[in-house]
């Protein structure tokens, strides 16, 4: 029996055409494309304004491939952790940050991480695949609902930093990026959604070639290649060399400020010599930095660094005009913080 194929990986246009093949009319496709997209179907029987027999075709021929949120742990600061299970059993994790005046959902790309960064319990996963345009854009619908709920209002930003690196889950990640922003979609501005890579060069200036809209945020970690080597192995394939120039290339063309992320750790990156080529490498392209609170995954050699060396930081980032804001980390007791998604579900 051939596998059936889930509708939403149809465009538009395909979904007309197959209407049309099958002797109805084209604009059925639209009615049915609307039903997948803005009002997010999770079955063909929910679609009221189409005949029985047009579901009944719809169902021989198709499958709608949707996440279920699994379980949903609620933290002491209001942070909400979803673990996704996904149509073939595997499961992500994304997460609902919210504030006094808005709502941030952070979303996965990948099932596990194609990268090998060591203080990063995702990372222990190992890739197992790259998750559908479809299963990104059902993570903020799930998201958005919820901060509809329990906060009153809609989502009002989205980080891609949960699961995965989004930059080597290129063409879905953009695609759903398309239909979060599409009118067709959520109609989100693309200006509330930050994209968060390790750092890879060459998809940082297919990006910038791209024309993306997004904000783009680099988990930098050292500005001294031995370090970042050190604690990010895969990076002695992307010396910050290439970094800074693929950087340089993205603020040409797109005229957007870099946020780095950096976590500062006890022994590894709190000295002088650390600050002063972060610095340095700040002065190369507008951006900023946050400095991230570190949630340890184990007792191992990755420790949070004391007050005084993020107090020093912020003083020599801010004698040298470098906006810095230290980012306490959210929702640690259900294990929802940075680094810390690892699906213990």
């Amino acid at each position: 029996m051939m596998e059936k194929k889930d509708i939403r990986s149809l465009t538009k246009e395909q979904l007309r055409d197959f209407f049309v093949a099958n002797g109805d009319k084209a604009f059925r496709g639209n009615q049915v494309y609307e039903w997948l997209w803005s009002k997010g179907a999770h079955k063909f029987e929910d679609m009221t304004n189409v005949s029985k027999e047009t579901r009944a075709m719809l169902e021989a021929n198709f499958v709608i491939n949707h996440i279920k949120v699994d379980t949903m742990q609620r933290s002491d600061d209001g942070t909400v952790k979803n673990a996704v299970r996904l149509h073939d059993g595997l499961v992500v994790e994304s997460v609902l940050i919210p504030t006094e005046t808005r709502t941030t959902a952070c979303v996965s790309s990948q099932v596990g991480c194609s990268l090998d960064c060591n203080f990063c319990a995702t990372a222990r996963l190992k890739r197992m695949r790259n998750l559908e345009p479809a299963e990104i854009y059902d993570q903020v619908v799930a998201i958005d609902k919820e901060s509809r709920l329990y906060y009153n209002h809609p989502l009002s930003n989205i980080v891609f930093m949960g699961m995965g690196e989004p930059l080597m889950n290129y063409p879905n990640v953009m695609k759903a990026i398309d239909m979060i922003t599409s009118n067709e979609g959520l109609g989100m501005s693309p200006k509330r959604i930050t994209v968060s890579t390790s750092g890879i060069p060459k998809m940082i200036k297919k990006m910038a070639d791209d024309e993306v809209k997004v904000k783009l945020a680099v988990s930098l970690h050292s500005a001294i290649d031995e370090v970042r080597n050190r604690i990010m192995p895969f990076t002695v394939n992307f010396p910050l060399k290439d970094l800074r120039e693929s950087l340089d290339y993205w603020y040409r063309k797109t005229k957007s400020k870099i946020t780095y992320e950096y976590v500062v750790w006890k022994g590894i990156n709190d000295n002088k010599e650390a600050v002063d080529a972060l610095v340095k490498f700040c002065k190369y392209v507008p951006c900023k930095v946050n400095l991230i609170e570190y949630n340890p995954i184990d007792d191992g050699e990755f420790q949070q660094a004391s007050d005084e060396a993020i107090n020093l930081y912020i003083t020599e980032l801010s004698k040298h005009d470098i906006v810095a804001k230290v980012r306490r980390s959210r929702g640690k007791d259900i294990d929802a913080a940075c680094g810390q998604l690892a699906n213990k579900s």
